[in-house]
Order: C-alpha cells, then sequence, then structure tokens
C-alpha cells in the first residue's frame, strides 16, 4: 500500500482551487477521502463501526454469502455498505451539506428508523410481514440517500449506493427471511436483537 502523501495532495488542492490559498478542512477532507480509498474494509470498520453495528454487518453478510450466488458477491456488498457509511460520516463531519440537505439527512434518518422498527417487528411478530410495504420503504430510503449525496459523490458510489439497496430489497430473499422459522432464522434473531440495541441507544 503507498503511504499516504500530505504534500502532494496539499499541491493537488491548491491545483484544483486556484486562488484560494491554504484551506485546512479542505485539504483535511481531501486527505480523509484518500486515507479511506486506501484501507481495507476490515480496517475500515474497526476505527469506523460501533461494535453493535458490525454485528450487525457481520450476519447481514453471513446471509448473504448463503444466499448470493458467490462469495465475493456478498464480499463486495459488504464493503459498499461501509465505505458508503463512511464517507456520509467524513462528509458529515467536515460539514459539507448544506441546510437543505441536512434537512434530507434528517428525513432519511428517520425513515430509515422506521425501516429498522418494520424489520424488527415483521420479524418477531408471527404473519405480519408486508412485502410491498416494506419494499416501498426501503425504497424511500435510497432515493432520500441519493439526494443527500447528489453534490459530493461520483457516479461510481452512487451507482453503489443503488446496488447495495437492490441487494437487501430482493423480494424473493426478503420472503426467506421472513418465513418463521426459516434457513435464516439464528442470523435474524442476531440481527433483529441488535438492531432493538441500536434504536433503544438512539444510533438508529
Amino acid at each position: 500500500m503507498d503511504e499516504f502523501d500530505i504534500d502532494a495532495e496539499y499541491e493537488k488542492y491548491l491545483a484544483s482551487e486556484p486562488g484560494a490559498g491554504f484551506d485546512s478542512k479542505g485539504l483535511g477532507l481531501r486527505a480523509q477521502k484518500k486515507l479511506l480509498g486506501k484501507m481495507s474494509s476490515k480496517k475500515i470498520a474497526k476505527v469506523f463501526i460501533d461494535d453493535t453495528t458490525a454485528r450487525v454487518l457481520d450476519n447481514a453478510y453471513r446471509i448473504l454469502k448463503d444466499y448470493m450466488p458467490a462469495k465475493k458477491d456478498a464480499d463486495k456488498i459488504l464493503k459498499y455498505v461501509i465505505k458508503t457509511v463512511v464517507k456520509i460520516g467524513i462528509l458529515y463531519r467536515n460539514d459539507q451539506f448544506n441546510a437543505d440537505e441536512l434537512k434530507i439527512a434528517e428525513s432519511f434518518k428517520q425513515k430509515f428508523h422506521s425501516v429498522a422498527m418494520t424489520v424488527v417487528s415483521f420479524y418477531t411478530v408471527d404473519f405480519t410481514y408486508d412485502k410491498n410495504f416494506l419494499a416501498h420503504s426501503v425504497e424511500e430510503c435510497r432515493e432520500l440517500l441519493q439526494q443527500l449525496v447528489k453534490r459530493h459523490l461520483q457516479d461510481k458510489s452512487k451507482s453503489r449506493i443503488d446496488i447495495i439497496f437492490e441487494t437487501f430489497n430482493d423480494p424473493t430473499l426478503m420472503d426467506i427471511i421472513f418465513t418463521v422459522d426459516g434457513k435464516y432464522k439464528d442470523n435474524m434473531d442476531k440481527i433483529t436483537t441488535d438492531m432493538s440495541t441500536l434504536m433503544d441507544e438512539g444510533n438508529l
């Protein structure tokens, strides 16, 4: 892995912002994005993601690894999820979102919290699963997230967000997950327990 060269990045930053002079926030943001691109998903997760969220991702990965055609497909989705979460976190911590985007972020947070509550409810209460309702709610989350990152992420990153949501919004996968005593019961028991913990702590 090549080392991050702060001097080189500083020169690139000045070249991209002619006449702007030194901007520590801009250079710091560039540095964080550059470092992110050089870190493995496992290292990123250890630095940026709490233990409970990491367990949710681990169990979701185990489900995808079994469900998807190849292990590398599940690896790819987990990598996309982690890097997307971290990129948005970096943008937020560096005050990159404007007032309108912060309103979108709050709407996304509320919608995602609602989806999490729905998932826990559908899984823990037999025969409440409503595939169309859940699919629509997940799609609303995707649309809000795309609005949030529209100004900030490259097309490749935006397409990865779509891939993430398409994967988890797969109707066949949903049917299997919410089948009473289905094949992924052990994983879903752990996921819903940890999701409930995250919601109780105000972290989801």
